[in-house]
């Protein structure tokens, strides 16, 4: 096997691990950035982060918005009030 060949094969190979890792990088951010900012719905924004990833990123912005919108629990309406 030539030379060239082999580093061909070994820079397909690192671009192959740093797309997975940014991939696994971006997937998390949302859910992240909502953990650290005391978000009650933490699971929500991770799973609508992941699946929106999957689908290509169309729903990805939505949890990325989602996490830095600051929830009150007075602005909630409960019931019977």
């Amino acid at each position: 096997m030539d030379m060239i060949l082999v580093f061909a094969w070994i820079v397909i190979a690192l671009m192959f691990c740093a797309l997975v890792a940014a991939i696994i990088v971006l997937g998390s951010l949302p859910g992240n950035i909502a953990r650290k900012r005391n978000h009650p719905h933490v699971d929500a924004i991770n799973a609508t982060s992941w699946i929106g990833l999957a689908l290509g990123g169309l729903f990805w912005p939505v949890a990325f918005i989602w996490a830095f919108i600051p929830f009150r629990q007075d602005a909630c309406v409960k019931p019977g009030e």
